[in-house]
């Protein structure tokens, strides 16, 4: 059995505490949080922009800590599972590494490349695994298209158009502070870019128009270039300024021999699924996938399920890897830059 806890009791900790009841080898056995209640289990202050609304939780055989200091000196954990603003990310997987704890840290890796490169070299150094939880390959959807991709299903990859928007989340004062949580680039648009890293390989280069707000993009749309001629990728994502529709993802993939589409939105508080996952194929069929559970928890149970694996088995993940994550920092980063001077820029990791 692996033994985990979690630190951070903000919405995806409480995800992530969901999740792992419903994976087999791993039991939460401890938490850490600052808040007195988020402590003792009320847990009805968090709040997300989809899934599950926060409730009192048993927390009954569930250690309780004040402090990350006091969760790493429990000698029974064996993973811990950050669930932090993305600014403590770095500092905080490092003392657990250092610690000799394996480390499951939400995305965004770090804040930026250098921090997310000091976090690689301490889990080198201390020979364990660091993975980052990007959920979104592990999401129905696009766990069809990205085994599409690997397997060459429908032949050769021909790129694809992503869309991820939300409207403003004013429960996070932080949320356009860049030295604390990145804005939309490095808090939603980072799940599609490491997905366009995963599903086509590394870009050589962006152009990206958009606006800012402050320091930090608030919305933007990239056009990604690749070695390959035939890859045309683009992605559009950032915060609308009304309240109506809280969050909307989307995705158009080419192949050789067959389209995906899917299109899905929360509008006034209630779920839509303008286009279910379809397919287009070459023959000119049209074919909507059984796609199994429509629990929004059922991509991070599988995220978190291979997180189990890696870690038993020793065996770092194809998904969750370091190497991915940061790779998905740097695409943020030289979207951000386009945007600010106007010009395609190369990418160099």
């Amino acid at each position: 059995m692996l033994n985990v806890g979690i630190v951070g009791v903000g919405f995806m900790g409480m995800v992530h505490y969901l999740a792992f009841q419903k994976v087999a080898g791993a039991k939460v056995r401890a938490i850490s949080t600052r808040n007195p209640k988020r402590l003792a289990g009320d847990w009805r202050g968090v709040k997300g922009n989809f899934g599950p609304a926060g409730e009192v939780m048993d927390l009954r055989g569930v250690a309780k800590y004040g402090t990350l200091d006091e969760l790493l000196a429990d000698p029974t954990i064996d993973l811990v599972d950050f669930c932090l603003p993305p600014a403590q990310h770095a500092d905080a997987t490092i003392a657990a590494l250092q610690a000799g704890k394996h480390v499951f840290v939400e995305k965004p890796i770090a804040l930026t490349a250098a921090d997310a490169q000091r976090m690689v070299k301490a889990a080198e150094k201390a020979g364990r695994m660091l993975l980052v939880g990007h959920v979104l390959p592990f999401v129905p959807e696009y766990a069809f298209a990205y085994r599409a991709v690997r397997d060459g299903k429908y032949d050769k990859p021909l790129g694809g158009m992503f869309k991820r928007v939300i409207s403003d989340p004013k429960w996070l004062p932080d949320y356009y502070h860049p030295q604390k949580v990145g804005g939309p680039m490095l808090d939603l648009h980072i799940h599609d870019a490491h997905l366009i890293r995963l599903l086509y390989g590394m870009p050589t280069s962006v152009f990206s128009q958009g606006r800012m707000r402050g320091k930090v993009v608030e919305f933007a749309q990239s056009q990604f270039r690749f070695a390959d001629p035939d890859l045309v990728v683009g992605a559009v994502s950032g915060v609308v300024r009304q309240q109506g529709r809280s969050f909307t993802n989307a995705f158009e993939m080419y192949f050789e021999n067959a389209t995906l589409i899917y299109d899905f939105a929360v509008l006034g508080e209630q779920p839509h699924v303008a286009t279910p996952l379809t397919v287009l194929d070459a023959r000119g069929k049209v074919t909507q996938p059984k796609l199994g559970s429509s629990d929004p928890l059922s991509g991070f149970v599988a995220e978190l399920k291979e997180v189990v694996r890696a870690v038993r088995a020793g065996k770092p993940s194809t998904i969750l890897s370091d190497e991915l994550a940061c790779d998905a920092v740097v695409l943020c980063d030289r979207q951000a830059e386009s945007v600010k001077t106007g010009k395609a820029i190369k990418i160099n990791r």
